[in-house]
């Protein structure tokens, strides 16, 4: 199961989704397909959920906690003993109890979510398992945000058909968030890294760069998606291809 594939091929992946809430099941199934994900099949209760993993090869589970005939946690243990093993599976879950997601992650499930949830999360936490699970190739040097790209190689920023450049702050800032992607960096480790003489008197700079940053990358600078501000702490660059 663990092989090289393109990219393009990452939205070939077969997707099973399962939930008992039907406006649920259906709005993540729209917002997934809108995404490029076209094999999608869904599942309202276990005995459907399992007729469907028997018939098909599943590349994603989506599977439900709280189901109406058996809950998840006891599907993924009939799944567990299956001979050729199972796909991928992230919980998704009502019960943000950390005795239940450290149940759903110890019988083998690669991600639990907690509802509710944003399906911009969703979409994140699938790609990253897909990827880890099934070697999907990535350009190491570009780094792509929803329509925006960034070469590090070049410091060019291509967005909406709009090409900008890094300036030197700029670039710096940004490499050191994407090092650390999906991670809290402080205030003081982006003023290090750029100015290096200290951390006394540059927040004020430290903010204005991140707001020009901002206006190259995202769609709404005033409303960011991926350079996010943790109040009080730092800033973290949301990426969806990073562990």
């Amino acid at each position: 199961m663990h092989y090289n594939k393109n990219m393009e091929e990452l939205y070939e992946c077969r997707i099973l989704l399962v939930d008992d809430e039907l406006e649920l099941l259906q709005a993540n199934q729209k917002y997934l397909q809108l995404a490029g994900f076209m094999n999608i099949d869904m599942a309202q209760n276990a005995i459907s959920a399992n007729m469907l993993f028997l018939q098909n090869h599943y590349h994603l589970i989506l599977l439900d906690v709280m189901l109406p005939d058996m809950d998840g946690f006891a599907l993924l243990e009939m799944w567990n003993k299956e001979k050729n093993g199972h796909p991928p599976v992230i919980f998704l879950s009502a019960k943000d109890e950390d005795y239940h997601r450290l149940m759903g992650l110890g019988l083998g499930a690669d991600d639990y979510i907690t509802k509710p949830y944003l399906p911009e999360e969703l979409l994140l936490r699938m790609k990253a398992v897909l990827r880890r699970t099934y070697h999907f190739e990535r350009n190491q040097h570009l780094l792509q945000l929803g329509e925006t790209v960034i070469d590090f190689q070049t410091g060019i920023v291509k967005k909406n058909d709009q090409t900008s450049e890094l300036t030197a702050k700029e670039f710096y800032l940004l490499k050191k968030l994407y090092e650390n992607a999906n991670r809290i960096v402080s205030i003081n480790q982006l003023i290090q890294q750029v100015w290096q003489d200290g951390s006394f008197g540059y927040e004020n700079a430290l903010m204005v760069h991140i707001r020009r940053l901002r206006e190259k990358i995202e769609d709404n600078p005033s409303s960011p998606k991926y350079i996010l501000t943790v109040r009080g702490l730092g800033y973290k660059l949301l990426v969806e291809d990073q562990k």
